[in-house]
């Protein structure tokens, strides 16, 4: 059974920092890539980044850039997502989702933004950014 579980969120002020984590089990960890969405007060959910299988190769929305940085540790099955210079808009529940397929980067660089593309989720976790 493929289970994601984040945690890390919390309140923080405007410039502060969180780093949440993915812990994965139930799939093959190395191969899949792994994604950040966030979905705010009254909003669709958006994605926040991506970190790719085998290459490792990492996307951000332009919102973030800059800000966060996604990585993985795969021998702890685990991707976790600095998150420095907070603002109040980055306040939103945060979920990571696994790619249960193994697209080539160059589709995965398209696909990541879309959560129809990504087949298994977490529970997410709050993070609030407080003015």
């Amino acid at each position: 059974e493929v289970q994601l579980v984040e945690s890390g969120g919390g309140l923080v002020q405007a410039g502060g920092s969180l780093r949440l984590s993915c812990a994965a089990s139930g799939f093959t960890f190395n191969d899949h890539a792994i994604a950040w969405f966030r979905q705010g007060p009254g909003k669709e959910r958006e994605g926040v980044s991506c970190i790719g299988g085998s290459l490792g190769d990492t996307y951000y929305a332009d919102s973030v850039k800059g800000r966060f940085t996604i990585s993985r540790d795969n021998a702890k099955k685990t991707v976790h997502l600095q998150m420095n210079s907070l603002k109040p808009e980055d306040t939103a529940v945060y979920y990571c989702a696994a790619d249960l397929g193994i697209p080539p980067p160059a589709l995965l660089r398209r696909l990541w933004v879309s959560p129809a593309h990504f087949g298994s989720w977490g529970q997410g976790t709050q993070v609030t950014v407080s003015s």
